[in-house]
């Protein structure tokens, strides 16, 4: 089967092996999986058992890191290992790892947002699949990836808006994507990117701006409606959210309507 990831930027928005469990009475609880630690304790000190976990606790992630976010080569290239440890030897990414491990020392409110939102979309769309959730860093490429039943977060994509090297030109962030790059936007950017992977934009045929936007609105309005708050407030969720108090719809019917007018002529 061909696998299929989302790599996005920031413009719209440890256990071992369980990132998400029940409990008793079906109790969902999502738990980010510190895939990072691992990867940090090789690439801060070289440690041979470390590289080993990442090879053989977490294939996936680790030849998703390598192969399609960094693109350093393949995860079976004899001389991989050096290539990945050296490539993070640059002193920017060294800080880099330093400062995400030491904001995210602890992540039990991101987990209990990720419980909440994932508790209502499955209350709300059934037959949605809980994804494995996991934290990684990597070079300010990609902020989330999707693929596989599976949500990566780049740590190093998310360090707050006045993260020092964020505001180097080099990197071009505007003042709306470095309101973005923070905590508190990691689950909403999950969240959504997870449901756009599964109510992509149709193929079929080309979209105006409006109507990706309109499209990125209907997501973003659920999220909204998973926090109880306006996590996002655009003309496009307020579209959505008066479309659909007039109408009798579940999430699933709105999500699939790509008939992007009747969103329009409600308002």
């Amino acid at each position: 089967m061909r696998k299929v990831y989302y790599f996005l930027l920031i413009v719209l928005f440890g256990c071992i092996s369980c990132e998400w469990q029940f409990t008793a009475g079906d109790d969902l609880i999502v738990k980010v999986d510190r895939y990072d630690r691992i990867q940090s304790l090789y690439l801060t000190t070289g440690d041979f058992s470390a590289l080993q976990q990442m090879n053989t606790a977490y294939p996936m992630q680790t030849r998703t890191l390598i192969e399609d976010v960094l693109r350093i080569g393949k995860v079976d290239d004899q001389q991989i290992n050096t290539k990945f440890l050296r490539f993070y030897q640059d002193s920017t990414l060294q800080a880099l790892i330093s400062e995400a491990e030491q904001q995210y020392a602890s992540m039990d409110d991101i987990n209990a947002d990720f419980t909440k939102v994932f508790k209502y979309l499955r209350e709300h769309i059934p037959g949605i699949e809980v994804p494995e959730v996991y934290a990684q860093i990597g070079s300010l490429d990609q902020s989330v990836i999707v693929g596989n039943g599976s949500i990566g977060i780049c740590l190093d994509k998310y360090l707050g808006s006045d993260y020092p090297l964020y505001k180097n030109p080099l990197y071009g962030y505007s003042k709306s994507q470095l309101a973005t790059m923070t905590r508190s936007y990691i689950v909403p950017d999950c969240a959504g990117f997870y449901l756009l992977s599964l109510y992509p934009m149709p193929h079929d045929r080309a979209l105006s701006q409006q109507e990706r936007d309109m499209h990125i609105g209907k997501i973003q309005w659920v999220i909204n409606q998973a926090y109880g708050k306006h996590v996002f407030n655009t003309v496009y969720t307020r579209m959505v959210d008066r479309y659909m108090k007039s109408h009798n719809l579940t999430i699933d019917q709105m999500l699939r309507n790509n008939n992007y007018s009747e969103f329009r002529k409600t308002n």
